[in-house]
C-alpha cells in the first residue's frame, strides 16, 4: 500500500459499508449481480490506485473479474444494459436517480466503460479518476433509497418487469 495515497480512505469507506439492514436475497437477481459488479469494479480500480498491482489483494480481484465475464451472460443478465437505455428513453426520472456507474457504463451514449476491469469514465484520459469520484459512487450505491428500489417488488424491480414484458 502506498503511504500517503488519497485513495486509501476511499477504499476503507467502501470496506466499511454493509448491507446488514437489507435482504439481498430478495433483490431482483439481475440487479443484485450488477450491484455486486459495480462494487467489485470500484474495489478493483481503487486497489490498483491504492495498492501495488502485484499485491495479493489485486491478484484476488483479477480472479473475480475473470469469472465475472461469464456470469454477466447468464440468466438474462445480458439484457441489463438495454434496460438502462430503456429507462433513459422511457423513464428519465428513474434513470437520473441511478448510481453514476450504472448510468455512465451502460448508457450507449456515454464513452465510459470498464477497461481491463478498471473504471474508465473517459477512456482517452491518462489521469486517474479523482478520489471524490469514488466517494460519490460509494454513497450512491449504498444509498438507502437506491437499495430499497432493487427489490423485485420495488419501483426499479417493477420497471424491469415492464421492460422485459415489452
Amino acid at each position: 500500500m502506498l503511504e500517503t495515497n488519497e485513495y486509501i480512505p476511499v477504499l476503507q469507506k467502501l470496506y466499511n459499508k454493509s448491507l446488514i439492514l437489507e435482504s439481498p436475497h430478495e433483490f431482483e437477481p439481475v440487479f443484485w449481480f450488477y450491484f455486486k459488479d459495480a462494487v467489485a469494479h470500484l474495489d478493483f480500480t481503487l486497489c490498483i490506485l491504492g495498492y501495488n498491482i502485484q499485491s495479493m489483494r489485486n491478484v484476488m480481484n483479477m480472479e473475480y473479474m475473470k469469472w465475472r465475464i461469464d456470469e454477466e451472460k447468464k440468466d438474462g443478465r445480458d439484457r441489463f444494459p438495454a434496460f438502462i437505455n430503456w429507462l433513459k428513453a422511457n423513464h428519465r426520472e428513474n434513470f437520473d436517480k441511478l448510481p453514476t456507474l450504472w448510468r455512465e457504463i451502460y448508457d450507449t451514449d456515454s464513452a465510459a466503460s470498464y477497461r481491463s476491469f478498471r473504471i474508465a469514465m473517459d477512456p482517452a484520459a491518462l489521469k486517474p479518476l479523482p478520489a471524490r469520484f469514488f466517494t460519490t459512487c460509494i454513497d450512491e450505491l449504498f444509498d438507502k433509497g437506491f437499495l430499497k428500489s432493487l427489490y423485485t417488488d420495488a419501483s426499479l424491480g417493477k420497471l424491469y418487469q415492464e421492460f422485459l414484458a415489452e
